[in-house]
């Protein structure tokens, strides 16, 4: 099972300049775009959420607001569960019988 890091799916893998995922506050909202329609979104912010990754953007959100998400909710332990609840899902439209 491949993670938030090795998945080759995330859409900042092959970013030209990652640095900007980590630079600060101002550069991690102006990246934001990058997170918001990638597939492993919610899987990355749990991972970081678990790990207490306190730096860069991770699963679209900053360091400081994930900070602030497990404040709001110390009763949670598992975080891939937790938000489970918000990750897309991919409907696949079947063609009709002929």
């Amino acid at each position: 099972m491949s993670t938030p890091l090795t998945d080759s799916r995330a859409f900042c893998r092959d970013l030209p300049d990652p640095d900007r995922l980590f630079g600060n506050t101002l550069q991690q909202h102006r990246a934001r775009h990058i997170c918001a329609p990638c597939p492993i979104r919610t899987a990355c912010l749990a991972e970081a959420l678990e790990l207490r990754i306190d730096s860069g953007l991770w699963g679209g959100m900053t360091a400081r607001e994930r900070r602030a998400l497990r404040l709001r909710n110390p009763q949670v332990d598992d975080w891939r569960a937790h938000l489970a609840p918000l990750q897309p899902t991919t409907h696949i439209r079947e063609e009709p019988a002929r």
